[in-house]
């Protein structure tokens, strides 16, 4: 209907043009008749000027379409996105921030507990009396510290005998502690794998959300103009994007802490192999002590 009526406004400017010519043409040698030529001309050229005006005049309404957001930067497409829409990416706004805090916290806390570990392993290669090194870290919380504790423990309960069944009891202890230090330090990476392995659907759910509107703002409009279609789509696809944001970051960061944690337990178990060293010296200088106290 639009195109019929610029049509036809387009052949009635014409048809304007066209006499407004003729009229000059026909009283071009006629001065007396100047006044009158001027006249049908003025009208001529203003009747051309009001036909481009009704023409370019849906062009304009067009540009000025309040139904059409005029800022499309992440922010913007975000202010003017549905409510659904808008809820996944504030959870995936707020999943990223767990992710880096977690990310922030397990890295401080594993470089502390590794740095401890290395100095309490050192304390035990040098040797010594297992009871004198329970004694030094009585009161210590760390992980080498209740594997030294769990040892002098069980061997208070074996009434200092030391054999065969105190060193798998022993091996046994220390086993449980080394186990339930690694999930305190494994506890919050889960969440990292969660994350990692929801957020890219989650972020589809907002996408298909937000393209689903989108089309039936299509119907409603009844027209399929890009300029009306894509800023719908565009903001349904930044639900996708913040889910690869987010997940991204959540998959690198959990198998980067997974490799630090296998680092931290391989140190709990040198820390645990020292002790069934030490043990085992214990009961070796008790085993070439009753000879001599025989002679």
């Amino acid at each position: 209907m639009i195109q019929r009526t610029e049509t036809i406004m387009t052949e009635s400017c014409m048809t304007e043009s066209c006499m407004t010519e003729s009229c000059m043409t026909e009283s071009g040698g006629t001065d007396r008749r100047g006044g009158g030529i001027r006249r049908r001309a003025t009208a001529g050229f203003a009747s051309i000027s009001l036909c481009l005006v009704a023409l370019t005049g849906p062009a304009f309404a067009q540009a000025q379409n309040p139904l059409l957001p005029k800022n499309l930067s992440p922010w913007g497409m975000f202010l003017n996105a549905d409510i659904v829409v808008k809820a996944v990416m504030i959870g995936l706004a707020f999943a990223s921030l767990v992710t880096w805090t977690v990310w922030l916290a397990k890295t401080l806390e594993l470089n502390g507990k590794q740095r401890l570990a290395r100095r309490r392993i050192k304390l035990l290669e040098r040797g010594g009396d297992l009871m004198d090194t329970a004694h030094a870290c009585r009161g210590d919380r760390d992980a080498v510290a209740q594997l030294i504790l769990s040892a002098a423990r069980e061997a208070d309960l074996s009434g200092g005998i030391i054999d065969d069944g105190f060193k798998e009891r022993v091996a046994l202890r220390l086993e449980r502690v080394e186990a339930a230090m690694t999930r305190q330090m494994s506890r919050g990476t889960s969440l990292l794998a969660t994350i990692g392995a929801t957020a890219p659907f989650v972020g589809l759910f907002g996408t298909v959300w937000g393209i689903m509107n989108a089309f039936i703002g299509i119907s409603e409009s009844h027209t399929t103009n890009l300029a009306v279609v894509a800023p719908g789509i565009a903001e349904a696809l930044l639900a996708t994007a913040m889910g690869l944001v987010a997940a991204i970051p959540a998959v690198v960061i959990y198998n980067h802490l997974a490799r630090v944690i296998g680092g931290y337990r391989a140190l709990l178990g040198d820390a645990s192999a020292q002790l069934l060293l030490m043990v085992s010296r214990g009961q070796s200088s008790r085993a070439s002590a009753l000879p001599r106290a025989a002679e």
